[in-house]
Parts: structure tokens; sequence; C-alpha cells
């Protein structure tokens, strides 16, 4: 592999960008194409379906082999509450890396999450370290505005693949009415999953962390355009 190559693929994984390496097999001649250009290029219906699969392979001609590289995906949860506890184990089966971030220290202990990365800090300063992108999926669980609005309106700008968030039509309407106060725009919270989860008739925390990690997974795969960053 040519060092240009090697050089822009190990930054593009340092930096949490999604990136194929298109090889002409027979010659050897490559080129890599990030996801914010794929919509651009000659391959651009096989790119877009390697960014929502994430899985590398020969095309139908026998020479053209893409190597995917996407970052893993995220899930930064603002809560630690039950519903937390459920997800932790589902996120992990389902192969996401996840962090919760809760400054209510009744809540956020390492007794009752003993194998998640915990911040007990409020979510401005705990997302200084935990930086928001487009494979990051955001789930805000405390029903308190003044830990949940934030958070949104962060992982909306950072164009985040999901926003979700907790509570009923009402509260979310209220919500709303919050965000546009805020400097939302009416489009960017269209994107918010509210109520959070797909409806499964979900009652326990258990099934509702189900029917979370189903949306999230639903939206990651299914969509690369949410996760192209914003002209």
């Amino acid at each position: 592999m040519r060092r240009d190559l090697l050089v822009a693929l190990n930054a593009a994984r340092q930096a949490r960008r999604a990136v194929i390496l298109v090889t002409d097999t027979p010659s050897g001649e490559a080129r890599l194409v990030g996801e914010e250009d794929a919509a651009r290029d000659p391959l651009a219906p096989e790119l877009d379906k390697r960014f929502r699969s994430g899985r590398s392979g020969m095309l139908e001609d026998g020479r053209t082999f893409l190597t995917v590289q996407v970052p893993p995906p995220r899930l930064v949860v603002i809560g630690a509450v039950h519903i937390s506890q459920a997800l932790a184990p589902v996120a992990r089966i389902a192969g996401f890396d996840m962090v919760v971030i809760d400054p209510r220290t009744a809540f956020a202990s390492e007794e009752r999450f003993p194998d998640v990365p915990l911040i007990a800090e409020w979510p401005d300063e705990a997302l200084k370290g935990v930086p928001l992108d487009a494979y990051t999926g955001l789930v805000a669980l405390t029903h308190d505005p003044k830990i949940d609005d934030g958070p949104i309106l962060a992982a909306l700008a950072a164009n985040c693949f999901y926003v979700g968030a907790l509570g009923s039509r009402k509260t979310h309407g209220k919500r709303v009415e919050r965000l546009l106060q805020a400097g939302a725009s009416a489009a960017e919270l269209e994107r918010i999953h509210a109520p959070i989860g797909m409806n499964i008739g979900a009652q326990s925390p258990a099934e509702i962390a189900i029917a979370i990690m189903a949306e999230v997974i639903a939206t990651l795969r299914t969509s690369a355009d949410s996760r192209r960053a914003v002209a």
C-alpha cells in the first residue's frame, strides 16, 4: 500500500471518520473515498451500501475490492437509571461501546455500573472528554431538562446518527419548545426519536432497553445520509 494511503487511513481511524479503500486488484491501483464524498463517486451505490453494512469485499466485477473502515459505533447515555443498566449488556452484545453520564452521584455509582465507563459530571463537562460524532448515538434518559437538553442540542449539532429521548409525546412537545427557544431548528428537532425506542409495547426497563437498541441499530444500518456531515 502506498505510504500516503496508509497515513490517510490511520488519520481517518484516529478521527473516527469512515473511509473505503478502493483497490483494482489486477493493477494494484488504489484510492481512498471518505463517506462525505461517496455520493459523487462512480461507485456511489455500492459505497453507500458498504458504509451502512461496514463489510469489506470484492465487487461483482471480480477485480475491485473494497476495504471498509468505519469507526466502532458508540452510545453516549445521559442518565444512570434502570434503563441504562439494562441497556449496557444489550449494547455490548450488539458491539457498541457505551458510556454513561450523570452528575447525580447517587445514581452514577460503580456498584450500579460495574462494567461500563461512567462519568459523574454534568454533561457539558463530561462531553469534553467524549466527543460526539456521526458514529455516536445519544440516548437521554433522565427526564430532567437541566441534564438532558444540553446533550441533545450538542448531539444534533454534531450530526450524531441517533438522538433519542425518554418521555411521552406531551413531554417531548415541551422539550421541543425549549430546544426551539435555545436555538435549534425545527428540521433538527425532527431527528429526535421520542418517545424513544421502537414501538413494541415495552413496559419494563429491560424491554425498553431492547426497544431502544433496536431503533439505534435500525437507524445506523439503514441511513448513511444521517451520518454524513451537514453542509
